[in-house]
């Protein structure tokens, strides 16, 4: 092993690291960059031995400059290193996934869905991280798109337990979507930034050139600039009587184009004394990459077996070739592979990945394992290579979309631009163009699809619709929803129209622009043709999809009732459709559920949503997976199930952040924030954090999603303290303070918060007005919840000016609303509005009654902030009811708190949990607890409590 040299600045870093992970707020991933040859994988190689020594498991895997098409290549590199029995049941390949029930056929677009392999690894990282795991990724900057979405996902969200990722790059040829994640993750304090610069000349000289003269060994320490590979380099050509007048300074980069001549000579100088089958064998090696095996090599160079065990065998002797794990070969630097790469002569590189091809495919290797080297050997076009090309895209549609739309890309450049050929070239145009946009680029997607619609005509009738259809999606994801609208209106205007099918989705994507833009009515006439043509045409599914579309934009608009009546026409078509009928059309089931939810018909919403994910999962339609799960962190929200909420919405993030909508981010960030905000401490300042994100992703558009970000922004600003800021939010939100332009449907819940706003601000006839006109509206919706916030408005308002029977009125009637709608959550939250005020009433026994079931219906559903708003207005309501013996006087409340939990026989650690403390901190509490009680033991704790009558809240 080369020897290191410096860096033990870098290593007592990583040390602290190690030692301290798995506790609170710690460096979950090391970040090592710097310019190509400076020593990241060398330090990365001692960090890795440090880890080991340690008693970590070490997984190590290295990303290849010419596989960054290769999906996951850098995780199933590292998996390599895993224990079998956990490694074996993580896989990082798109696989095809299982037809849909009562389905003959997998949909074209079935397979494994694309957040799969994210949440595999991080189970498998998290089995491994109790005692202690380090995922070290070397040359991360050649990392594949699909690789880089899941580095970015393991520094969101980390796994549980001692586990540190450990990154190696070039700074300077990072993708940008990387560096931002890791920038990121630098200003949150989960990665510890380690840039590695020049070596110490010293060191360097001492440890490298001790056996030179002094002044040669400084010259070459100046050639070199203090990089150890160079000055390696310069060493080994200076011993070798090499001649050394082209060294001078690099260019910072290491693709071959960029490397400087005198270093390139140097580096292939030594290739010069290799023989001929040597040669091969290292071009090979080159091409091969990982899969270069002694059996390969044989195979591709028609070298015979024991003949290639000699000259590798004397290639490792000359440090030309490296053994690597599992009988594969590498050269000793990725520069020298690069080099030996670039030097191959075009035609026989190509020849050589022709041969990987070919055996591989003799082996039965699947066609995303081939399409590599097919794509790099393409010369011209060839059917049997399109073919493997179009089945590995298909592959990895879901999984690993960017390599799809250039695997794609590589047929197009050779498919010959002739009449036979039109079809089969505009159906891979939408396929590649589908594949940009869940990779993210939705402009080049969104550039792709103009152009073929174009050049289409009318014998292609139905792929131009379709390109249309796709086209709006993504004119509404770059937050062009006119230029969306003009495109579908300007397609339904030709003569002859489209077929029927094609109009229904036509009209469904016009209702869709318009309902985010806010503007549904001027498209309602469009959606109720979209129901009759598909009634008429026999199309059940575009009915159903049609019908549900109008309930969710009739429930946006507030009209109650009759979105209550396409919701139960919609549901009845679609439950009585077969997953196979609505796999083609799964986004309908997104909007009945959301019209569901706003209807608060939130049982039926919830089923919808779980039916949804199903098929969007097993049919690889991922783009309707933020929508479901912002719906199902919608419903498990207001039914406080606050971990389910929050875990929803964190996937929905993610989905969005892959997607690469600045809109869609905005939306599911604004449901985050509600979940945060509910599911966090009081003080917390991550809602508010997300809200900034929320509103700052919504950029200048004036949406249904951009409204909704500013709102909840104005709830996080509002819990926060800071209610001048709240009302600005919701008040921009709604495009002035009657709020003509937020959605109607939610607008009497964000005037409930208006009215706190004003109250807070000083401002009771402002409050008023809003209290008015919360009650105005909330009557002509219909709609419980929204009854019940308009209720709570004129609750406030009754408080502030010292009525607290009328209040006390109010919020109970608020309370009903809620608990008939199913809202637990809310429920909770007016319970604890109200309690205190009943309380002041004199009735102590209500409010208790009503105090610990709010606070139970709380805790349960981990409503964080709920919680600690029972702790605060606890002593107004529980004060008169505490009578405590002597023997527990002394008792602080969390102690007494905890000698009731010991009493109702639960164990440390379940205090722990239902408490949200460390089983330490309980320990010490008990501790106190015995003592000042005088009890022996937790039994004679238990004894004392229950014979006293002290309950676990602590009350007698």
């Amino acid at each position: 092993m080369e020897q290191l040299v410096g860096r033990s600045a870098e290593l007592a870093r990583f040390d602290a690291v190690l030692a301290g992970l798995g506790g609170t707020g710690a460096v979950s991933v090391v970040d090592l960059s710097g310019e190509p040859g400076i020593g990241k994988s060398r330090l990365l190689v001692e960090a890795c031995a440090r880890a080991r020594r340690a008693g970590f498991t070490v997984l190590r895997g290295r990303a290849t400059e010419y596989e960054q098409h290769v999906p996951f290549q850098v995780f199933t590199d590292a998996l390599a290193d895993a224990p079998f029995e956990t490694a074996a049941s993580v896989s990082l390949r798109a696989e095809p996934g299982p037809a849909p029930h009562g389905s003959g056929d997998a949909p074209a677009g079935g397979v494994t869905a694309r957040f799969g392999p994210r949440h595999a690894l991080t189970a498998l990282l998290t089995r491994l991280g109790d005692p202690g795991v380090v995922l070290a990724l070397d040359d991360l900057h050649w990392a594949d798109p699909a690789s880089r979405e899941l580095v970015d996902h393991l520094i969101r969200h980390p796994p549980r337990g001692r586990v540190l990722l450990v990154v190696a790059r070039r700074a300077r040829q990072t993708p940008t979507s990387l560096t931002a994640a890791l920038t990121r993750g630098i200003d949150e304090g989960a990665v510890l930034p380690l840039p590695l610069g020049p070596l110490p000349e010293q060191e360097s000289v001492r440890a490298l050139a001790a056996d030179l003269p002094a002044a040669r060994a400084r010259q070459l320490y100046a050639a070199g600039e203090g990089n150890p590979l160079y000055l390696r380099a310069l060493l080994h050509a200076y011993r070798s009587g090499a001649p050394l007048s082209h060294t001078g300074t690099h260019a910072g980069g290491f693709r071959p184009a960029d490397v400087p001549s005198g270093l390139a000579a140097l580096l292939l100088d030594e290739l010069t004394a290799l023989d001929e089958p040597q040669l091969r064998l290292v071009e090979a090696v080159a091409v091969l990459g990982d899969q270069a095996t002694t059996g390969m090599l044989t195979l591709l160079t028609d070298i015979a077996a024991p003949a290639v065990a000699q000259h590798t065998d004397a290639l490792a002797a000359r440090d030309v070739l490296r053994p690597g794990p599992g009988d594969c070969w590498a050269l000793r630097h990725p520069v020298v592979r690069a080099l030996v790469y670039e030097n191959i002569p075009p035609v026989r590189r190509a020849g050589l990945h022709r041969g990987a091809a070919r055996e591989l495919s003799r082996m039965g290797a699947p066609a995303a394992e081939r399409a590599h080297h097919v794509e790099r050997s393409l010369t011209g076009w060839d059917p049997g290579a399109a073919a493997v090309l179009g089945e590995a895209a298909e592959e990895f549609a879901s999984t690993a979309p960017a390599t799809a739309a250039h695997l794609l890309d590589a047929v197009l450049r050779y498919l010959p631009r002739t009449p036979e050929h039109a079809r089969r070239r505009g159906e891979l145009a939408l396929a590649r163009a589908r594949a940009l946009g869940l990779s993210g680029a939705l402009a080049e997607s969104r550039d792709l699809l103009h152009r073929l619609i174009e050049a289409s005509d009318d014998r292609h009738a139905d792929l131009r619709a379709e390109a249309i259809a796709q086209c709006a999606v993504m004119e509404r994801h770059l937050g062009h929803s006119p230029e969306a609208t003009a495109l579908l209106r300007r397609e339904l205007s030709r003569t002859p129209g489209p077929p029927p099918g094609q109009d229904v989705s036509l009209r469904l994507a016009l209702g869709m622009s318009a309902l985010l833009t806010a503007s549904y009515p001027q498209a309602r006439a469009e959606v109720a043709r979209a129901v009759t043509v598909a009634r008429a045409d026999g199309n059940a599914p575009g009915e159903a999809a049609a019908l549900a579309l109008a309930a969710l934009g009739e429930a946006y608009e507030g009209h109650t009732e009759t979105a209550a009546g396409f919701a139960d026409a919609a549901r009845a078509l679609t439950d009585a459709l077969t997953d196979p009928d609505l796999t083609e059309l799964c986004e309908p089931l997104v909007w009945l559920a959301w019209a569901e939810a706003l209807l608060e018909r939130y049982t039926d919403a919830e089923r919808h949503v779980a039916r949804g994910l199903d098929i969007a999962r097993r049919s690889g339609q991922l783009h309707v997976l933020p929508h479901l799960l912002t719906n199902r962190a919608f419903v498990c929200l207001h039914t406080c199930r606050l971990p389910a909420a929050l875990e929803a919405a964190e996937e929905a993030e993610a989905t969005a952040r892959a997607a690469g909508s600045s809109e869609l981010l905005a939306f599911t960030l604004a449901i985050k924030t509600l979940a945060l905000l509910l599911g966090r401490p009081l003080g917390d300042g991550s809602a508010l954090a997300t809200g900034e994100e929320a509103v700052a992703a919504a950029g200048g558009s004036h949406g249904w999603w951009a409204a909704l970000a500013w709102c909840m922004l104005g709830h996080a600003a509002f819990v926060s303290g800071d209610p001048h800021r709240a009302r600005e939010a919701i008040v921009t939100a709604g495009g002035g303070s009657e709020l003509p332009l937020l959605q109607p449907s939610i607008r009497p819940g964000q005037l409930d918060t208006l009215v706190g706003t004003a109250l807070a601000a000083g401002d009771p006839a402002q409050a008023g007005r809003w209290a008015v006109q919360a009650a105005r509206e909330a009557k002509g919706l219909g709609l419980g919840g929204q009854r019940a916030a308009a209720l709570r408005a004129e609750a406030a308002l009754a408080e502030h000016h010292g009525d607290v029977v009328k209040a006390v009125r109010l919020l109970d009637a608020a309370t009903r609303e809620y608990a008939r709608g199913g809202q637990t959550l809310w429920e909770a939250y007016c319970l604890l509005r109200a309690a205190p005020l009943v309380a002041r009433a004199g009735h102590g026994s209500r409010a208790a009654a009503m105090w610990r079931r709010a606070h139970r219906v709380a805790d349960d559903g981990g409503a964080r902030l709920l919680v600690d708003l029972a702790a605060l207005v606890r002593p107004q309501v529980l004060t008169d009811t505490v009578v405590l013996p002597p023997e527990l006087a002394d008792l602080t409340r969390r102690e007494l708190e905890i000698a009731g939990l010991v009493a109702e026989g639960l164990g440390n650690q379940a205090i722990a949990a239902r408490l949200h403390l460390s089983t330490r901190t309980v320990e010490t509490h008990l501790s106190s607890v015995y003592r000042k009680a005088s009890v022996p033991s937790r039994s004679a704790l238990a004894v004392l409590i229950t014979r006293q009558g002290v309950r676990a809240g602590g009350t007698a």
